[in-house]
């Protein structure tokens, strides 16, 4: 049995004071080896960046092209920030190690699964809110995958007074009925997506009635929605900057956490869809390694199902189905890719984020991708349930997945390591997914 006692205590659970709460946002923009490609125009049709400056938040727009290294944080969202529970611990896995029978291996997590709605997106969701509520607003619009952002947003619009409209991919809405109940409890509305609520999902619906559907679908839909209602404002979830900005309070904390105990991190592991919670804690620790303030690597855990950053190609692609967007440089498997469904559906989508695709363009970024059917993944999320005791997310199992077979690869090498994995959300409305793959009941 593995006791943890006295001078270790202060290491294994490393909690930031909350009067060191971050006061300024990274943007990584200044610091990456070349100038980030800007979004284009296609070459037919109407302004897609004059469509954006419609349906998306003004201020968000402005932070999105903003080439400034620290971005200030209001006082009244470093206020929300506190009241959603941050700064989060930053955990030392003695447990874990134990289990794996690591000697040379140090490993750490950050926590974002105790957040109220369980997952890192409230970080961008109450700040895009705020904004949206400043701009005059009344209605948040957006699309969701596995329904992390959707619960989030849902989250961030109640607490700011404002209506809220979630695009749900179907083949996720169908089962996770009770994350359902919680954006409804919120007073969101949901749609099942593609829906008869807009054009292009009568279109696909037209053409396949069962149609499971897309991130990309439901981008689709939560601008056209948007477009077509006043007073609505679109809010994006991840792949954007100002997204990724936002989420640089994670790796914000996790430096100082680490400063705190004198060590520091030789890799950082996050899964990744669209970039938002792998860029969340990666990007401010590549933006020191980018000024030679530190040495460190990046992995990028992905599925099978859509390994945009391990299989796609790097050019400049639509961020939508519906072609609502301006074009973006980033690594994508086309934006008409069918993509299976799969537990995970937060790492479906066809497109990483253009800074994160840029940094995987260097080789500063690396990444992996493992089998759909997601049993290595989901067997990795026991092994830490049984070892940590925290139910994470199926998103998260990619992370755990990764982490794990990067220490007992680097056992093997003898090299003294310490590996940082972030938990980007919780399983407790997953328990459906594990109950299928991990105990073959359905």
């Amino acid at each position: 049995m593995l006791f943890i006692l006295g001078e270790n205590m202060n290491k294994n659970q490393v909690l930031l004071p909350v009067d060191e709460l971050p006061t300024k946002w990274y943007n990584i923009i200044s610091d990456l080896p070349e100038p980030l490609p800007p979004p284009k125009e296609p070459e037919e049709g109407p302004s897609r960046l004059e469509f954006l400056s419609r349906t998306m938040i003004k201020e968000c727009l402005k932070q999105e092209s903003s080439s400034q290294r620290w971005i200030p944080i209001p006082e009244e969202v470093r206020e929300l920030y506190v009241q959603m529970g941050r700064p989060r611990p930053l955990h030392r896995a003695r447990r874990l190690e134990k289990y794996l029978g690591l000697k040379k291996t140090k490993l750490y997590y950050k926590r974002e699964d105790l957040s109220p709605t369980g997952s890192h997106k409230t970080n961008t969701a109450i700040v895009q809110a705020y904004f949206a509520a400043k701009e005059g607003k009344e209605t948040l619009a957006t699309e969701t995958g596995a329904g992390q952002w959707g619960t989030a947003l849902s989250y961030a619009a109640r607490l700011l007074g404002m209506n809220c409209v979630v695009f749900w991919v179907r083949s996720v809405y169908d089962w996770k009925t009770d994350r359902r109940t919680l954006m409804k409890l919120y007073g969101s509305t949901v749609y099942a997506s593609p829906s008869k609520q807009t054009s292009i999902g009568r279109e696909i619906l037209a053409r396949t009635p069962n149609h499971q559907g897309s991130l990309g679908i439901a981008v689709s839909e939560g601008l056209e929605y948007t477009e077509k209602h006043e007073e609505t404002v679109y809010c994006l979830g991840s792949v954007l900057n100002h997204v990724l900005m936002h989420q640089s309070v994670i790796g914000l904390e996790t430096i100082k956490q680490f400063e705190m105990i004198d060590d520091e991190p030789d890799l950082i592991v996050g899964c990744l869809g669209g970039g938002s919670n792998f860029g969340g804690i990666a990007l401010p620790f590549a933006g020191e390694v980018l000024r030679k303030k530190r040495e460190c690597d990046f992995l990028a855990s992905q599925s099978v199902a859509a390994p945009n950053l391990v299989r796609g190609e790097y050019k400049y692609d639509f961020a939508d189905v519906a072609e609502h967007t301006p074009l973006l440089k980033m690594y994508t498997l086309g934006h008409k890719t069918e993509m299976s469904p799969i537990k995970a559906d937060g790492l479906r989508y066809h497109g990483a984020a253009p800074i994160i695709s840029l940094l995987r363009h260097h080789g500063i970024v690396k990444a992996t991708a493992y089998p759909r059917d997601e049993k290595a993944t989901f067997e990795a999320a026991k092994i830490f349930l049984q070892s940590e005791g925290w139910l994470i997310a199926p998103e998260s199992s990619y992370a755990v997945r990764a982490t794990i077979d990067e220490a007992l690869r680097n056992e093997k090498t003898g090299e003294e390591k310490v590996i940082c994995m972030n938990i980007s959300g919780h399983g407790f409305l997953d328990i459906l997914a594990y109950q299928e793959i991990i105990l073959g009941e359905k």
